[in-house]
């Protein structure tokens, strides 16, 4: 295994350092992991939900949020159509509980059985009957052309919120909330149930503030030499929609042949200070010139103290959002930032219904393998911070039953122990039953249904370690049809919400992109997973004519296709594969975000002893870097010159796994090594000296939390 650590420049290191206040190891693994911008560094310093994206700033957003107020208004009735994975099960619970709690007619619905993914004709055309009028999609909808026309023609309006890659040609839906349509919403990877969550946002907005649906305009004048700069924005609903800036000469031009009438008339107008603001502009304009504003100065120092009294060039040098801005803000920039905060610290945003939220937000984004990057970081921290303080009712009861400490929770764990779990359901064609455990209740009830979800996770699990064990001989030897690059197998009794596991244990197992399919009668239905980066959107679209449905993401997707077509598929796909360029396997090497002296691995934060293990320096950086995932692996850490002092065999059939202590000098540490138990007396033994190559972690034990390593490699020096 190769060692490998980043060179960086010392200077770039303490540059990066003073900033943002940070250490030099923190700056160093920033640095290290490219990033290097006050964008993407502020959502690994800080945890502020203000950081959060303005879900205005999703397209469509407004259009959708207006329209379910209007159905709310008329008294229509609302159904809310989700996928059967978690982020859609999730999503269509959060959807589902806000409306029904604010007074909406609501019911739900999710593919059931066999169904295919997304909303269908039949979903549709059952609710126009019924005399509903409004579909809200969760995780889905984005590529229901057909299904969404036929709801217009049947008087059904559709709002959808996704975030599958959209097609060409877009379905008529009233309003289309998705990341990945062009607009000014700038992170396009939010989970399905993350975008459901920004709706649900905007419409508490909607339903609480007083600002919803106004245009708000800024105004700030600045001298600059001999000029005035006079700067305007304008907000809606808290974002940012517009901007002016005109520098002007004192006395050489009117205000009228500026651009400053038309961007301001009929608005809103408000300043910071305006004694001096008024002062400024009549140097500007002269006297006769005077510009309605109110000042924001006093109210805001109310409910904000610290701004009280400050200039705006002051709180510019002491704005906390300031600092992650790589161009730099201006006085118009702090001014805007302080109106948000005003507003949303005024009105209780970012309380414990919005914490509730983040808690599904947070199982989507982890269970749909979201890159752990930008505000999906705060997402899950935030998710996470409020699962361990109080668990929303259907997670609490399915937490006891699969006896997970609510409290010891980590991106990770929530990956391998809970929410497979929920998935089970929709996996098992039984995904109604994940959204009533999420809605009920009545506590026996939510009881009952936890045991029914942890009870078919158990019969997952069951069924594809079988269908594995024939899936492997299969796809290998359907790799020389498909030019070594594919595998594929298909067959009838494979359950259709399982081919995705078993395509991508396929994929890992084989190294290549792979397909199961389930065949059923006169359909089939396929999933693909990808690997070395090969984008799965060419193929679709190269097979788009052959597919009845289809969708996805770039590196796993879905469709459904005529079994008489299967042969003209498989004819395709040997074309394809036989010109895929798949990115070259590496070989496997340790890549070291920084190199920790022996003395820090004693070293506690604040005026802890040593012997407050969940103080040490080292934890407390690893926890600042969670949540781990996906584009956020673990922080791998390089210490020279440990002391073997004990070694112990692991294993409960067989003794695979090896537990050492690691001798620092000042602090004995536990250390985990997998499958190592060969290496015993060969690579190392009792009394060695070894550098090592590790991660850091917590082992919780009788309800003692101790901190240990878990090692990737290790060498005698």
């Amino acid at each position: 295994m190769v060692w490998y650590k980043p060179e960086l420049s010392p200077d770039s290191v303490k540059a990066l350092s003073e900033k943002y206040g940070c250490d030099l190891i923190t700056a160093s693994i920033l640095l290290r992991r490219g990033i290097n911008s006050g964008e993407k560094i502020r959502y690994y310093l800080e945890d502020d939900p203000r950081y959060l994206r303005n879900p205005y700033d999703l397209p469509g957003m407004e259009d959708a949020v207006e329209r379910i107020l209007a159905a709310k208004e008329e008294g229509e009735k609302i159904l809310v159509f989700g996928d059967r994975d978690v982020d859609g099960i999730t999503g269509t619970a959060l959807v589902t509980d806000f409306l029904r709690q604010n007074g909406f007619d609501v019911s739900w619905r999710l593919p059931m059985g066999d169904e295919p993914y997304g909303l269908s004709v039949e979903a549709v055309e059952e609710f126009a009957r019924a005399y509903g009028t409004l579909i809200i999609t969760v995780d889905c909808g984005i590529s229901n052309v057909a299904e969404i026309t036929q709801a217009a023609e049947l008087g059904v309006g559709v709002v959808v919120t996704d975030h599958h890659n959209p097609p060409e040609n877009l379905p008529p839906a009233y309003a289309l909330v998705n990341p990945k349509l062009p607009g000014p919403y700038v992170f396009p990877h939010l989970s399905g149930c993350a975008v459901a969550g920004k709706l649900v946002s905007a419409l508490r907005f909607a339903l609480r503030s007083g600002v919803y649906g106004q245009s708000i305009c800024f105004l700030n004048a600045r001298p600059s030499n001999d000029a005035m700069i006079i700067e305007a924005a304008k907000l809606r609903n808290l974002a940012l929609i517009d901007t002016l800036s005109e520098t002007v000469v004192p006395g050489m031009v009117r205000i009228v042949e500026t651009r400053l009438p038309e961007f301001l008339g009929g608005q809103q107008i408000l300043c910071w200070d305006l004694p001096v603001q008024r002062k400024l502009l009549s140097q500007t304009f002269g006297t006769g010139v005077e510009i309605q504003m109110l000042d924001m100065a006093e109210e805001i120092g109310k409910v904000i103290p610290q701004t009280a009294g400050k200039s705006l060039l002051r709180l510019r040098e002491i704005s906390r959002i300031g600092k992650y801005n790589d161009r730099g803000i201006g006085e118009l920039d702090v001014l805007v930032n302080l109106f948000v905060s005003f507003v949303q610290k005024k009105e209780g945003f970012f309380d414990e219904e919005e914490a509730l939220d983040l808690q599904f937000a947070a199982l989507g984004t982890i269970a749909d393998i979201m890159p752990l990057e930008d505000e999906n970081r705060l997402i899950v921290r935030g998710g996470l911070d409020s699962l361990r303080r109080k668990p929303r009712r259907g997670l609490a009861e399915l937490l006891t039953r699969l006896e997970l400490d609510p409290r010891r929770l980590t991106a990770g764990e929530i990956s391998w122990r809970f929410t497979p779990v929920i998935n089970s359901a929709g996996r098992m064609g039984l995904s109604e039953k994940a959204v009533a455990l999420l809605l009920e209740e009545k506590t026996e009830e939510r009881e009952r249904l936890a045991g029914e979800v942890a009870a078919m996770n158990e019969k997952r699990k069951r069924m594809v370690e079988e269908l594995c064990f024939r899936a492997e001989p299969a796809a290998a030897k359907s790799l020389d049809t498909y030019s070594g690059k594919f595998t594929v197998f298909a067959g009838e009794g494979i359950l259709p919400g399982l081919t995705g596991l078993i395509a991508g244990r396929m994929a890992s197992r084989f190294k290549v992109p792979s397909l199961v399919i389930s065949v059923t009668g006169d359909t089939a239905k396929g999933s693909i997973r990808s690997v070395r980066e090969y984008n799965l959107s060419f193929l679709r679209e190269q097979c788009d004519d052959l597919f009845i449905h289809h969708g996805g993401h770039d590196f796993a997707a879905g469709f459904t296709i005529k079994t008489e077509n299967m042969d003209a598929f498989f004819q395709r796909l040997r074309t394809i594969s036989g010109h895929m360029e798949l990115k070259p396997e590496e070989e496997e090497r340790c890549v070291i975000d920084a190199e920790i002296p022996l003395s820090y691995l004693s070293m506690v934060t604040g005026n802890s002893k040593v012997q407050d293990k969940k103080d040490l320096f080292l934890i407390q950086l690893a926890d600042r870097f969670e949540p781990y995932g996906e584009k956020n692996k673990p922080l791998l850490f390089l210490s020279r010159g440990f002391k073997i002092t004990d070694i112990t065999l692991m294993g409960k059939e067989e003794l695979r796994h090896v537990k050492l202590t690691l001798d620092t000098g000042k602090l004995k540490w536990p250390a985990i090594y997998w499958n190592a138990s060969g290496k015993v007396r060969v690579d190392f033994d009792l009394g060695d000296v070894v550098d090592v190559v590790y991660r850091v972690t917590r082992n919780w034990f009788n309800g003692t939390e101790t901190p240990q390593m878990i090692i990737e490699d290790l060498r005698r020096t």
